[in-house]
């Protein structure tokens, strides 16, 4: 006989899906769906649960949720305020908060708008609503930080008076919070269906130099004048060449004029 046996087919192993491109989508999972119904609930959401947060910043109502951040915020940097007020103690004890928290307001504020023009190029379809949600989480989670390196802040103004190198060392701070906040906000546009975080990235650039160049316009903040605001004007970079070239006597008086930080 030379009938042979049919050889029996093999199907193949049905292939895994592909996995899934870019985040998890927000509200996956049921504890990001949480409300969020107080300002401390906002704070350890943001430490904690930052997806939670944006998820909430995407609902209806989100604009009451915007709201208390912000104050969460201002409040938190005239706290910080108080602690760098400190250094020189005096009238700087009030100065130096609301220098430091309307300053963090108006650099936002200022920055809104091309932030909100750079996230529509970048093809996100985000509404402003989320946009500013994003900013105002942006700087809370940048004063809330600020908050906790206060203590380290206020030995050290106790302990020198070295403007030049208080300065720096709450401008490090200030850098370190803002890198932080800024981790914050690029994840909330990576749930934007953005095609490129190249504008995003101009914008942080821009935000830094306003928000630098915002201390400057507003200074003294560590030492003391005679006037509330300076009477000359000058760019960041420069007024930190001059506050480094003044003479070691001046620099660790924290007594000193308008044309200093």
């Amino acid at each position: 006989m030379n009938e042979q046996n049919p050889v029996p087919s093999q199907n193949p192993a049905p292939l895994p899906p592909p996995p899934l491109s870019g985040p998890r989508p927000l509200g996956d999972d049921p504890a990001e769906r949480l409300a969020i119904p107080h300002a401390f609930a906002a704070i350890e959401a943001l430490l904690r649960q930052p997806r939670r947060l944006l998820f909430q910043l995407r609902q209806p109502g989100a604009g009451r949720l915007i709201f208390g951040m912000l104050v969460t915020a201002l409040f938190a940097s005239l706290i910080y305020g108080v602690v760098a007020g400190t250094f020189s103690g005096g009238t700087q004890l009030w100065a130096a908060p609301v220098k430091i928290a309307s300053g963090l307001m108006v650099s936002a504020a200022i920055c809104l708008p091309s932030l909100y023009i750079f996230t529509c190029l970048s093809g996100s379809q985000a509404r402003l609503i989320e946009v500013g949600g994003l900013l105002a989480g942006l700087l809370m989670l940048m004063t809330i930080l600020l908050i906790g390196f206060a203590p380290v802040a206020w030995i050290f103004s106790q302990s020198t008076e070295s403007l030049v190198w208080m300065g720096s060392l709450h401008l490090t701070f200030w850098l370190v919070a803002t890198l932080f906040a800024v981790r914050f906000m690029k994840a909330g546009f990576s749930h934007a269906e953005a095609r490129s975080h190249a504008g995003l990235n101009v914008w942080i650039v821009i935000f830094l130099l306003v928000a630098l160049q915002m201390t400057t316009a507003l200074r003294p903040i560590l030492g003391r004048a005679d006037t509330f605001f300076p009477a000359e004007k000058k760019f960041f970079i420069g007024h930190w060449l001059d506050c480094l070239k003044a003479p070691a006597s001046e620099a660790g008086m924290p007594s000193r004029d308008g044309s200093q930080n």
